[in-house]
């Protein structure tokens, strides 16, 4: 491990040496980053996942940056022009654009303009033009004329060709340009001539233009798109009379006819090639901060969405809502076993209204049903108000539930090898019914981006963004814990150190063998070794277990110290786990050693005290506004209650109850000035809204939360 890097990563990010040591040691040793931030305090300094994360991340752009160095390196040496300057220039470079521009000099080229003037031999003119001494410079150029070079323009050009060249790969000059563009760089897009109607959607880009770094990311991947759908020409660039002013004041030395020249291949080396070099440059750096911050929405959103409350274990009917095709209801046991299904036509055009009434009241109570679970695509409202219109012998409660990339799971590999038998209707409705029991779950088995809570998901870069999300998942599975003995394989997948094929073990041991006893028994599932149980025991639960610690976040390696505690105590670990009397008495300094710090105890601690508990919320009945089941019924001024769908950098989207969200923009979200939505609502929150504005043709409604009451 570079100790240059270490050095680099602890100023970055304002951390001990040691950290940031102890911390790339443990993920070199295959550590997640959940097992470093929950069970290795001591050695991290507590640093959380986020922290982890980024120290991993920004670790792996050294290496990166280092590889690229050892083949520049190589590269020039290679070219006989390594001198000990420039080496250590190179080795001393912290940036892969400060590389690159060291080495742009010596990088190995295609056939330009430079190089044909070059073979031409006028090389030695451009040279004498660059002192700009020289009175006579049509004389100096019919020197070099030949069969190659016939007249003395031709000469000129050629030499102003390779003047341009040293232009664009000057460091200096970069550097000055790169400055221009970070201050002043302009973003602007014009619609392409015959483009209008077919790019209507881009109309707010037909004649668009502000400053580059004040674009926010979801303006900057908006206009890209557009420009990368043929609908609009896009430019970035400071402007060009300040650019060429800056180049000149280093290179050109005077009034005189030479120094004209300079002047004239000045200007071309940056309209040619160190404008648009920099301009690529520029707009990959805006698109990769526009992606970095479209991905850390899509992540917070995704995290919101898989730590919504759960229902919990209880017997639930899900119903998929339609018309012509009719309402699929399914009825699942409190492990979310399918138990029945049938279709349901309440709606038009069969309005079977008493016959659906009859048979859900009889699955009711045949199934002993306690809680509904309503999908809120079409016909959801309809089907809700159906639902609420029955009486049944027993309290239930009716939730609506979304059911975004429901659709996805129920024609996926996933669904069919968990429902052979089955097709898509009756697997999407199982989907909804165990939404409502665990969120999480059941959302582990569609790919993120099916769920629909991100901005420009397609846009960004697919692998971060692919990365960013499994990150999230694997997080929000470990914070929360899973149940060994009932959780599928797909969720077992995202529990720390385990992955497809050791998850795929667990479910074939406990087919094989029953339920586990112990954590100790997953020891003997194949392939399970030392380093995976490591990493995967302390989040795995097994309730009703042989130790009662197994049912807990104490990590097995940590079982020593609870056993300690129970023998100074003279009790038992029930006895610790059930009486906060006997763990009032327990100081845990005592039990600290080289490896157990005051960190870990806490933990211990805090885990004694609600072993296992689940820090998800509870969950909370919501109820639309009557009378509004299409955007037809929605008027200015209403004030309804609404569910936040998805958050944007741009404002947060709220589910009223009709077909189409309606959209509380970012200025709209509260009295005062909002600079991150997130600071104001969140996913799943139950808020109150008011209508601004309804545009029936347009299909949108925009909404305000200014001078109403709401709770995040």
């Amino acid at each position: 491990m570079e100790k240059k890097h270490i050095e680099l990563l602890s100023k970055q990010f304002s951390l001990a040496p040691w950290q940031i040591e102890n911390t790339l040691t443990l993920l070199t040793d295959g550590a997640t980053i959940p097992f470093i931030s929950r069970y290795r305090k001591e050695a991290t300094g507590s640093l959380d996942e986020v922290q982890v994360s980024d120290i991993k991340d920004q670790h792996a752009k050294l290496v990166e940056i280092d590889k690229r160095r050892n083949t520049i390196l190589k590269s020039i040496e290679e070219q006989g022009k390594l001198t000990d300057e420039l080496k250590q220039k190179i080795v001393e470079a912290d940036t892969l654009t400060e590389l690159e521009d060291l080495y742009l000099p010596y990088r190995p080229k295609k056939k330009t303009r430079a190089s044909v003037a070059r073979e031409k031999g006028l090389e030695p003119l451009a040279q004498i033009l660059m002192k700009q001494k020289e009175m006579d410079i049509e004389a100096r150029a019919a020197e070099f004329l030949n069969d190659q070079v016939e007249t003395i323009e031709d000469a000129l050009q050629a030499a102003r060709d390779i003047i341009a060249e040293w232009v664009n790969e000057n460091k200096r000059a970069r550097d000055i340009i790169r400055n221009l563009f970070g201050r002043e760089a302009l973003i602007s897009s014009k619609v392409i001539k015959g483009k209008d109607q077919e790019g209507i959607k881009y109309k707010d880009y037909f004649d668009f233009s502000e400053p580059l770094s004040k674009s926010p990311s979801h303006r900057l991947l908006a206009v890209f798109r557009g420009e990368e759908e043929g609908f609009l020409k896009v430019s970035v660039e400071p402007d060009e009379e300040h650019a060429i002013e800056a180049l000149e004041s280093i290179f050109v030395k005077g009034y005189y006819d030479v120094s004209q020249q300079v002047r004239l291949a000045v200007k071309d080396g940056y309209k040619r090639l160190l404008a648009p070099s920099i301009e690529t440059e520029f707009r990959q750096s805006a698109k990769e901060k526009a992606d970095i911050e479209a991905i850390r929405v899509f992540a917070e959103n995704l995290r919101q969405l898989l730590m919504a409350p759960p229902l919990g274990q209880k017997r639930v009917m899900a119903i998929d809502p339609g018309y012509r095709t009719g309402c699929k209801v399914v009825c699942l046991d409190a492990q979310g076993n399918l138990l029945h299904n049938e279709t349901i036509y309440p709606h038009p055009p069969q309005n079977e209204t008493g016959k659906a009434a009859k048979k859900i009241d009889t699955l009711v109570s045949q199934y002993k049903i306690e809680a509904i679970a309503i999908g809120n695509g079409t016909a959801g409202r309809e089907t809700e108000k159906f639902i609420k219109f029955l009486r049944f012998d027993r309290d239930l409660q009716v939730f609506i539930v979304n059911e975004a990339g429901a659709s996805v799971y129920s024609a996926s590999k996933v669904a069919r090898e968990e429902f052979p038998d089955y097709d898509v209707t009756v697997r999407g409705a199982v989907s909804i019914g165990r939404r409502l029991m665990d969120p999480l779950a059941e959302l582990v088995k569609i790919d993120p981006k099916s769920i629909g809570v991100g901005q420009y998901q397609h846009d960004v870069d697919q692998n971060k963004l692919k990365d960013g999300l499994d990150q999230v998942v694997e997080s929000c599975v470990n914070a929360v814990g899973v149940e060994v003995n009932t959780a599928s394989k797909h969720l077992l997948t995202y529990v720390s150190g385990l992955g497809p094929q050791l998850a795929q073990n667990i479910v074939d041991y406990r087919n094989e063998n029953g339920p586990f006893k112990s954590r100790e028994e997953l020891k003997k599932v194949p392939r399970m070794g030392p380093k995976a149980f490591e990493q995967a025991a302390g989040f795995l639960r097994i309730r009703e277990g042989i130790n009662p610690l197994d049912n807990s976040a104490v990590h097995p390696e940590s079982y020593y110290i609870v056993q300690k505690m129970a023998r100074d105590m003279s009790a038992g670990i029930d006895d610790l786990l059930n009486k906060e009397e006997l763990r009032g008495g327990i100081d845990i300094k005592k039990y600290m050693d080289e490896k157990v710090g005051i960190p870990t105890l806490k933990d211990i601690m805090n885990e004694l005290a609600k072993p296992g508990r689940d820090p998800r919320t509870g969950i909370k009945i919501f109820e639309f506004a009557e009378g509004v089941f299409s955007i037809d019924d929605v008027k200015p001024g209403m004030e309804l209650p609404g569910i936040v769908t998805n958050i944007t950098n741009f404002g947060a989207f709220v589910d009223i109850g009709v077909k189409q969200d309606g959209l509380v923009h970012i200025s709209q979200l509260a009295d005062r000035f909002v600079k991150n939505p997130l600071d104001v609502v969140k996913l799943n929150q139950h808020v109150k809204v008011k209508v601004l504005e309804v545009d029936v043709e347009r299909k949108r409604i925009q909404l305000t939360m200014k001078g109403l009451k709401n709770q995040k």
